[in-house]
């Protein structure tokens, strides 16, 4: 395995956060290095929040993502901020629900996936993560969907519990890719 470079990023609020370490930690479960760098600030109040997220066979010398081989754009800022931080051939993961345009790159895949509108299908708009989520997991291969259910059942317990069917089945619809 190759090391896994994501900037994950997105609106305060989208789960960007949780996306990135719920990524990290089914990593740590497979026995893999992980870093997980959350960037907070004004994000918290509707800007731009994001993380980097690696994970690799070796050991990580630092958490900082300058050159990523997956972006995650939940909204168009991101898509504008972080897609030259995506090496040459990296993948690039469009929430399609909200970016209505392509990246202006063209020597990177690109992966369009209507996060939001799935969510909403599934009656539950703050699942658009867990969509979006399925669908890495299911490009990159860099971990094991299974990996993931387990940790969201150790992350959602208690009154918690009842999310895990949805959001469970948010990341089997998010496998489903749209180019």
């Amino acid at each position: 395995m190759a090391d896994h470079r994501f900037i994950i990023s997105g609106f305060g609020g989208q789960g960007v956060m949780s996306m990135g370490m719920i990524l990290a930690y089914a990593g740590m479960l497979e026995g893999k290095e992980v870093t997980w760098l959350p960037s907070y600030g004004p994000e918290m109040r509707g800007g731009t929040a994001n993380c980097h997220v690696i994970i690799s066979d070796k050991p990580i010398s630092s958490p900082i993502v300058s050159k990523a081989t997956s972006v995650v754009a939940m909204n168009l800022p991101s898509l504008t901020k972080f897609q030259d931080s995506l090496e040459d051939g990296g993948s690039i993961f469009i929430n399609a629900s909200l970016i209505n345009i392509k990246p202006d790159r063209k020597n990177i895949k690109d992966y369009y996936i209507s996060a939001n509108d799935i969510a909403m299908q599934l009656q539950n708009s703050k699942i658009a993560n867990m969509v979006m989520l399925g669908a890495i997991i299911k490009e990159t291969g860099v971990v094991r969907i299974e990996t993931v259910e387990k940790v969201l059942e150790k992350m959602f317990q208690g009154e918690k519990a009842k999310l895990i069917p949805v959001n469970k089945e948010a990341l089997k619809k998010g496998e489903v890719l749209q180019n």
